[in-house]
């Protein structure tokens, strides 16, 4: 694009993508989720819903927000203009193909090949802009697994990754977040600037792919590498790491605190501040391999020292001496603990409470410009501005 201005209103908007316009054909999590980031980064996003109750979160409840609106739809869609479009009309359907024309990216996250009848297809899309990066999101990529739908619990459970999580002989667990959405959404935010930034340089737009399936394979880093590189299919082990012990929490006087000896050094602390110097001369414990060989006799000694004082007077021995520890908050504790440390978390664009974005920048800081939009609350100004 040629300026810096938002596209509809000719507001300056900041950024690092300032006068990139997004059009976002996606909904659920990992598709919003990645143009969040790129709008939060001075973008232009012009989110495009289907008629009716429009992105699927918007009825994702409980729980609401103080007006009624999902907090699942408020957490990742701020800095978005709505637009309602039925691609069924051709009318709406002429629209949506004028959007993408003058679009730098479309994103979408429909099934594979599922918007090539309403001309909105990569091909179709390219040929009448072919600086255009079309970022296309499935669960399970575009051969074998085309037919198969994008849902980060089918994924959490194909993957492997439920089969790590939960107590040893308990039942699988699904992670408490749709992690892989994230994930996804992460990679597809990425891989979208990577092909920006070969446009600049060749003039060419393209295609990028991304899928859920792969993004869990990859965020599964030393699980598949274990199966890959060591022949060895992980299983659950409740809190406890397969590599590291202590790296779990331990139970206290009063509770648990997680206690972590990531390498030798940490060791050596922890056992001398715990007041257990003879841990280090013990040769079962010398090494990382070999406390984790012997983690069966080790545990019961640390618990010994650990019963004698409660989890907070812990924590104000241990972190001071360099151990790692810490407290199991629930998300309330978490925001608050970022609060204290300077983090600032939280940011209100429009008076709506969201998570700031987790990147800082020296010279190009993100911006909180818009709240997440009502359903087609900017679709008459799009329309005018497209049609103009």
């Amino acid at each position: 694009m040629s300026n810096a201005n938002d596209v509809v209103d000719g507001s300056p908007v900041g950024g690092p993508l300032s006068g990139v316009l997004v059009a976002d054909f996606s909904r659920i999590l990992a598709g919003p989720y990645a143009t969040m980031l790129l709008a939060d980064l001075g973008a232009t996003v012009i989110k495009v819903e289907g008629p009716g109750t429009g992105d699927d979160t918007r009825t994702w409840v409980p729980p609401t927000s103080d007006d009624g609106t999902a907090t699942y739809y408020l957490s990742i869609n701020r800095n978005k203009r709505s637009i309602v479009l039925d691609l069924a009309d051709p009318s709406d359907r002429d629209v949506a193909q004028r959007l993408a024309a003058r679009a730098d990216v479309m994103i979408e996250n429909f099934k594979p090949g599922g918007l090539a009848r309403f001309g909105l297809d990569h091909e179709a899309v390219s040929a009448a802009n072919p600086r255009i990066v079309y970022c296309s999101i499935s669960g399970f990529g575009t051969a074998g697994g085309a037919a198969l739908p994008g849902y980060d619990l089918l994924v959490q459970a194909t993957s492997g990754l439920m089969s790590l999580t939960g107590d040893a002989d308990g039942p699988p667990y699904r992670a408490g977040v749709a992690v892989f959405d994230v994930i996804t959404g992460l990679h597809s935010a990425l891989a979208i600037v990577a092909a920006l930034h070969h446009r600049e340089r060749t003039g060419e737009g393209q295609k990028v792919e991304t899928n859920l399936l792969s993004a869990a394979l990859s965020g599964l880093v030393n699980q598949t590498s274990a199966v890959l590189a060591g022949g060895v299919v992980p299983g659950r082990l409740g809190n406890a790491h397969l590599s590291l012990f202590p790296y779990e929490p331990l139970p206290t006087g009063d509770g648990e605190l997680i206690v972590i000896a990531g390498n030798d050094g940490q060791f050596r602390k922890l056992a001398t501040a715990i007041g257990a110097p003879e841990l280090l001369d013990d040769p079962r414990f010398a090494s990382m391999g070999s406390r984790n060989a012997h983690r069966d006799e080790l545990r019961p000694l640390l618990l010994a020292r650990l019963a004698t004082k409660t989890a907070q007077e812990w924590f104000d021995i241990l972190a001071p001496a360099g151990v790692p520890c810490g407290p199991i908050n629930t998300i309330d504790d978490g925001l608050a603990l970022a609060e204290r440390l300077g983090l600032d978390p939280v940011v209100e664009p429009g008076g709506v409470p969201s998570v700031r974005n987790p990147v800082t920048y020296s010279a190009t800081p993100p911006s909180y410009r818009r709240p997440p939009p009502a359903l087609g609350a900017d679709g008459e100004e799009i329309r005018a501005w497209l049609l103009s």
